[in-house]
């Protein structure tokens, strides 16, 4: 369980990130 908790954080960055440089679903990214 302690491995996931970092592996889900950086899925849940990577996503943000690639919201905010297509410049749609701000809402999500914010």
């Amino acid at each position: 369980m302690k491995v996931l908790v970092p592996v889900k954080r950086v899925v849940d960055y990577n996503v943000k990130v690639r919201v905010k440089s297509d410049g749609t679903g701000v809402d999500i990214a914010n």
